[in-house]
């Protein structure tokens, strides 16, 4: 059985939809919550390595210094080992942030339902519409892309919504591994709410909730293809 390590930096943000297309697949997932202070294992076992989302920003290694072992770990895994990388939100940022290139704050955060843009050759999206709704959180954003990656998609108001190493590492600045259970579960998690209304104002949580509920379906049927299409071309 295929194995796949994961990168988790909040307790709410898990791997959601990929949980589901691992189990189908077979692959057994094996969680590192790097802060709660868990060590990284050896990399020699795993497959494929996919790192979630989080509040943290990658240039905080002061304040999470467990970031800076996390940007060493990729580095050795997409460049020196070559095998399948997925990054989500930070987990996008930090694959930038480890081969050289800058993240910093965005111009015009995105939280909420935002259309994307695919690049002509960006073959995570194989299959997919030129342009996609699709769910943001973030407040940070790649500034300058490392010249040894390409932008697979982008957006009005975020220049690199995707990056491509190759045929091995891919990273989405979007959350598609978002699910209806996610969404309904930012109810219970007072942060998460005020965070939202800090950004949209009172009622933020119940207007996102109403602007991407129609949306859900769609937006998981687009990760599936992007999970098909990652697994074609990492071989995974």
């Amino acid at each position: 059985m295929k194995k796949a390590l994961i990168i988790q930096h909040m307790a709410h943000d898990c791997a959601g939809r990929f949980a589901t297309l691992f189990a189908q697949d077979g692959i057994r997932p094996h969680i590192v919550r790097t802060y709660a202070g868990e060590d990284m294992p050896a990399l020699a076992p795993f497959d494929m390595m996919l790192v979630l989302g989080g509040a943290q920003d990658v240039w905080q290694e002061d304040d999470f210094p467990y970031l800076r072992m996390e940007k060493q770990m990729i580095r050795e895994w997409v460049m020196e080992r070559a095998k399948p990388y997925f990054g989500i939100c930070l987990g996008h940022q930090l694959l930038a942030d480890a081969l050289g290139g800058e993240v910093g704050l965005a111009d015009e955060g995105e939280v909420g339902v935002f259309d994307v843009a695919r690049s002509d050759n960006a073959g995570l999206f194989n299959g997919l519409p030129d342009a996609m709704s699709v769910m943001q959180w973030h407040h940070a954003e790649v500034k300058r892309v490392p010249e040894i990656l390409s932008i697979a998609a982008s957006s009005t108001r975020t220049a690199v919504q995707a990056l491509q190493l190759e045929d091995h590492a891919f990273s989405t600045q979007f959350h598609c591994e978002f699910t209806p259970e996610t969404v309904l579960g930012w109810a219970a998690i007072p942060s998460y709410v005020d965070a939202l209304e800090k950004v949209h104002g009172k009622g933020a949580y119940e207007k996102l909730v109403a602007a991407c509920w129609h949306e859900m379906p769609a937006m998981g049927r687009r990760t599936d293809m992007m999970w098909e299409n990652f697994k074609t071309m990492t071989g995974v």
